[in-house]
């Protein structure tokens, strides 16, 4: 009897001390536990050497906070190195084809051509500098030549009819002077003049650009945008 009494006893204290094992976890939630110790950690809360769950549990895959993303420049990742129409107004020069409208004035309203002087000439005022200029810029020395002796009040408009031509050499199977194509690129010129010859590099090349009457020289990728006026370089490939 004293047998059993002893048993009984033993497997009562193993019983309660299950239940009061699941009472202890009967909350825990394994995946948002874990969750919270890893945002504790990354927050620093930690005790005696681990880390003390903090808030409510998240979902760290969809919440976690990784900072503001890295935005890579587009000098860096490969896009065009120059917009055609971001950099300020078009600038006139030698090859430009405008048409000046004079409002009422048909004798003095043509087409002309901006001379290796960088000027055109109009009927009754002579050469206007038009270098450098933009339309609107052109527009109004015409407006004030005018309007000093000859048309009282001038309206005036100038456009560009068509742009100067651009040109290149080096390595490509037509090498020469072409008209102008609106945002065209290196790569785009290459393709104009032919395509590249057998002796080609498809890497480098170098443009030659007017800015203000100073010759700038550029060592550019593919796919940077061509103005007119320019001169493409295609080198040729050294191996």
């Amino acid at each position: 009897m004293s047998l059993r009494l002893a048993l009984l006893g033993a497997t009562l204290a193993v019983t309660c001390a299950g239940c009061a094992h699941d009472q202890d976890w009967s909350g825990y939630d394994g995946a948002g536990e874990d969750a919270r110790i890893a945002v504790a950690s990354e927050s620093g809360h930690v005790q005696h050497g681990y880390p003390i769950p903090v808030g409510p549990a998240v979902q760290t895959s969809e919440h976690r906070a990784w900072g503001e993303p890295t935005v890579i420049p587009a000098a860096l990742s490969g896009g065009p190195q120059a917009v055609a129409d971001s950099d300020g107004p078009y600038l006139l020069d030698t090859g430009d084809r405008l048409r000046v409208f004079v409002y009422g004035q048909p004798n003095l309203s043509r087409l002309y051509t901006v001379d290796h002087g960088g000027k055109i000439t109009v009927p009754l005022i002579g050469s206007v500098k038009a270098r450098g200029l933009s339309t609107s810029s052109l527009e109004g020395a015409i407006r004030s030549a005018l309007g000093t002796q000859y048309v009282r009040d001038p309206q005036v408009t100038v456009d560009v009819q068509q742009n100067r031509p651009f040109f290149i050499l080096g390595e490509v199977r037509n090498a020469g002077q072409y008209p102008y194509v609106s945002g065209m690129t290196v790569e785009t010129a290459v393709a104009i003049a032919g395509g590249y010859s057998e002796r080609a590099s498809d890497r480098q090349f170098r443009l030659t650009r007017r800015i203000n009457g100073f010759v700038e020289q550029i060592e550019a990728p593919s796919d940077y945008v061509v103005k007119p006026g320019d001169t493409v370089f295609v080198f040729e490939r050294m191996f």
